[in-house]
């Protein structure tokens, strides 16, 4: 047992001994199991897993990547076209006509409204959050997702699927040792890994977005984790990782000064790189483009079990 963990994982450790498997069945029936990791993180993971049931599977048909390009830009077009409409019906917010879903422009400017009239993390405490009914909080919660759909056609041919649950609190960290330790650059093909939960932008997102309309408070690097996690049915090249990383040094040394203001003082630094962080991997029973296939026309989550 590494020393950084608390006598509340240990208690977590051992409480999830008889633990091994994760199980996602989705629409039409079909049951994905993933074998556990046993690592320090999935005890931790598995400790927020165990409140799940309280709160209701958010979005249970976030899928991405599975459909033709067409198809997922028709679904990401028809999703933030019916957000915008929901939430200027309630009090004209979004001033700015939709363009398309490649307009990262834009969408950085959907994502800054999202920002501030929802509240960051800790800070959910908006005039226009606190007086919206719940129809209109929910399209502005998920103007958030439709932008991220958006953001994600153009890597169509990277499949996945996120599972969160709506109002679990998110009040865990993982600390810098966690993440040097049990984080990778490129989780391979059917991992399951921790869903970034904070609202905000990592580096990697502002290198990719360059978004000039985020706030110094809305950066945001990983730090917490819930319940909520990401499976991924592709593993990006070598090479793909490297130039990502390379972009990432090129961003922070062009805007240094505001990296140091906010405790950065070097590159690559835990927080910084774009670690993912696996707890459970796919049993794999058929060949992955069969796989593919048949999630393809199943694309909704129904349970979310632990055996």
């Amino acid at each position: 047992m590494p020393v950084f963990l608390t006598m509340s994982s240990r208690i977590v450790y051992n409480n999830y001994m008889g633990l091994n498997c994760l199980t996602v069945e989705l629409s039409a029936g079909l049951e994905l199991q993933f074998q556990l990791l046993d690592n320090p993180l999935t005890h931790l993971w598995l400790d927020r897993m165990a409140l799940r049931d309280q709160y209701p599977l958010d979005h249970p048909s976030r899928f991405y990547g599975f459909d033709s390009r067409e198809t997922e830009i028709a679904r990401a077009t028809t999703m933030i076209q019916q957000c915008i409409a929901t939430i200027n019906a309630h009090r004209p917010t979004i001033d700015r006509p939709f363009t398309n879903v490649f307009d990262q422009d834009y969408l950085n400017y959907l994502h800054n409204v999202f920002e501030r009239c929802h509240g960051l993390l800790d800070k959910q405490d908006h005039e226009y959050w606190n007086t919206a009914p719940e129809s209109v909080q929910r399209a502005l919660a998920e103007l958030n997702i439709a932008v991220h759909r958006c953001e994600t056609v153009s890597g169509s041919n990277r499949p996945r699927f996120v599972c969160t649950w709506f109002g679990l609190p998110k009040t865990q960290t993982v600390t810098s040792d966690m993440m040097h330790q049990y984080g990778t650059l490129n989780p391979p093909f059917g991992s399951v890994c921790l869903n970034y939960v904070e609202i905000g932008k990592t580096l990697e997102d502002l290198t990719v977005d360059n978004d000039k309309y985020i706030s110094d408070e809305a950066f945001l690097p990983f730090n917490h984790y819930s319940a909520d996690f990401v499976v991924r049915f592709y593993e990006d090249s070598s090479s793909l990782v490297a130039e990502r990383l390379e972009k990432m040094q090129q961003y922070y040394t062009a805007h240094q000064e505001f990296f140091h203001e906010q405790g950065y003082e070097y590159f690559p630094n835990a927080r910084l790189l774009p670690y993912r962080f696996p707890v459970a991997q796919l049993i794999e029973t058929q060949s992955r483009p069969q796989l593919l296939e048949t999630i393809q026309t199943q694309q909704h989550i129904t349970r979310v079990s632990l055996t």
